[in-house]
């Protein structure tokens, strides 16, 4: 169970490097100039902000897997975390067009996320 718990970590940080590309990957220097002041503003804020809690998140399942483990706590926190990944799956097909095979592998990745992070609670 502690290897999928350090998987969930990898996951996590893996995530946290993705989206700190999205500067560049979106063009975030020229799209965000097309917006009025505070949404220019919100989303690199909420990136930023994601990064650092998808940060947080690989620390801890890096440096207190027993805990996450073994207290209900822990349990708490990969169920929440499990949530965070199936609540942002579920929005893919709320905010962003489905198109085609991009959309779907996206979606197993993020079901990767539900799954590293629910079970070391069930099982």
């Amino acid at each position: 169970m502690i290897t999928i718990i350090y998987s969930a970590g990898i996951y996590s940080l893996l995530f946290a490097l993705f989206h700190m590309g999205f500067w560049k990957m979106f063009k975030w220097n020229k799209e965000l100039k097309k917006l009025d002041e505070i949404n220019k503003a919100v989303v690199p804020v909420m990136n930023i902000h994601l990064i650092y809690c998808m940060l947080v998140v690989a620390f801890i399942c890096f440096v207190f897997p027993c805990e996450l483990m073994n207290t209900k706590l822990g349990y708490v926190f990969l169920l929440g975390c499990s949530g965070f990944w199936l609540l942002r799956t579920v929005n893919q097909f709320i905010f962003f067009k489905t198109n085609g095979v991009a959309t779907y592998v996206l979606t197993v990745i993020l079901l990767v996320g539900v799954a590293l992070f629910a079970l070391p609670v069930f099982m």
